[in-house]
């Protein structure tokens, strides 16, 4: 044991014996230059100098041009000329193939198998081949069935108007109005006087599809009808249903407010759209 310490604390010494580096004018001697070393210094130098020299090779070799040069990478322009030149193989390739079936339709003519009266028949035959126009027209059973599609579609795009124009909505709100629709300035409803808290009354059935606060319109909620009809309801006191719930027609939603920068006093805003425009509620609902 005495031997193996002995031996160790002779590298540990070796390895941490200070030297010094001088470098000497030669005419003069005079020191220009002294840089204390050990072993240890050296090789943990070393090894760092090594790892960052071979970080940066990477480095290098991947994301720099300088790649193109080591023997097995190809360059960029290679690459592309190559792509190009195998699709230009791709179409020669398909000329070549049309080349050859036009010699192979040809080969039987130029060597005599087909002989000349042959080819002039089959023109002549072509040439007295007729379309018969009888085959143009629809048969009598494709008339019929023709017009028995025409009228289901007729018959059901009258039917969807008809259910649309069934649909009876619900006054949300008995009161008097004090601005009518007017689609001229901008006014896409009717505004109906109440007093504040008075319960206002879904139209029809339908979903809540918003259900919230506006800056300028106040407390809001929208509901989707049946029939692609939806109806807004604005400037309301508070909010008695969230977005997602569904209502029934008759159902509480919400109260007569007066809230919004454009509200002139309790009144309920209400809009009627239908497919996407606006429509005027009264020739719908009856407010009285």
């Amino acid at each position: 044991m005495a031997i193996k310490d002995k031996k160790k604390g002779k590298l540990k010494q070796k390895l941490t014996d200070k030297y010094r580096l001088v470098v000497l004018n030669e005419n003069t001697f005079e020191e220009r230059f002294s840089l204390k070393l050990s072993r240890l210094n050296v090789f943990v130098l070393g090894g760092i100098f090594s790892i960052l020299l071979i970080a940066l090779t990477t480095v290098l070799i991947a994301f720099t041009p300088i790649k193109e040069y080591i023997p097995g990478y190809s360059s960029s322009q290679l690459k592309a000329d190559a792509v190009k030149l195998t699709f230009e193989a791709d179409s020669l390739k398909n000329k070549l193939a049309d080349l050859e079936n036009y010699t192979n339709a040809l080969r039987p003519v130029l060597t005599g198998e087909i002989a000349p009266e042959e080819v002039d028949s089959i023109q002549t035959e072509i040439a007295q081949n007729t379309i018969n126009e009888e085959m143009l027209y629809a048969s009598k059973e494709d008339s019929l069935f023709r017009e028995k599609i025409e009228r289901e579609t007729r018959f059901s795009i009258l039917n969807n108007s008809q259910n649309k124009n069934n649909i009876v909505f619900f006054a949300p709100l008995n009161g008097s109005i004090s601005q009518n629709f007017d689609a001229n300035s901008k006014h896409f409803a009717v505004d109906i006087i109440a007093k504040t808290g008075t319960p206002v009354k879904a139209t029809a059935d339908g979903t809540v599809i918003f259900s919230g606060w506006s800056a300028e319109t106040g407390y809001t909620i929208i509901l989707k009808h049946n029939n692609d009809y939806i109806s807004v309801y604005k400037h309301n006191g508070n909010l008695l249903r969230q977005q997602g719930d569904f209502v029934k027609s008759g159902e509480v939603i919400t109260t007569v407010g007066s809230t919004g920068e454009l509200t002139t006093g309790p009144h309920l805003h209400f809009e009627l759209w239908s497919g996407g425009y606006a429509v005027n509620p009264t020739n719908f609902i009856d407010f009285k």
